[in-house]
């Protein structure tokens, strides 16, 4: 699988130990950045994975902050996106499961073999369709409407 992840300066050492864990699993990575722990802002590294998960360049994205709040709250902005906080499997599993989610997003705490854990369980589980479809359907309306109005403006 393509992902795409991004992380600020509090989220980059858990990015570092996610990329190379996640390319011995067999996926395809992006890495956007930060490069450093020096201080930097969040919205540039989730809005960049955002947009490369909107426009199909990567088919999910991690984003790596100081609680997940930041980026997740950044990358919802993007059209096509549905991003979520997940502190632990079962959130990971039911995020995909019932929302489709294509960004996940982790706080900086998160430790590595627990990150692991909730990655793999969210990379592995599959939307299960069926109602739900109806619903992102109409979270997608949601986008539309909303663009509209901010068009007009």
């Amino acid at each position: 699988m393509r992902i795409s992840i991004g992380a600020d300066h509090r989220g980059f050492p858990l990015k570092q130990q996610l990329v190379p864990w996640l390319r011995s699993q067999g996926h395809e990575v992006a890495d956007v950045g930060t490069t450093s722990d020096q201080s930097t802002d969040y919205p540039i590294y989730a809005s960049q994975v955002a947009r490369q998960v909107a426009q199909g360049q990567a088919e999910r994205g991690i984003l790596v902050c100081g609680t997940g709040v930041g980026m997740c709250i950044t990358a919802n902005k993007v059209r096509g996106v549905r991003a979520t906080v997940a502190a632990d499997e079962a959130l990971a599993r039911v995020s995909r499961q019932h929302n489709n989610v294509n960004v996940l997003c982790l706080g900086e705490k998160t430790e590595p073999a627990a990150a692991q854990k909730i990655v793999a369980t969210w990379l592995a589980t599959e939307f299960e369709g069926g109602r739900h479809s109806r619903r992102i359907d109409e979270i997608a309306e949601v986008e539309r409407a909303e663009s509209q109005v901010s068009n007009k403006c």
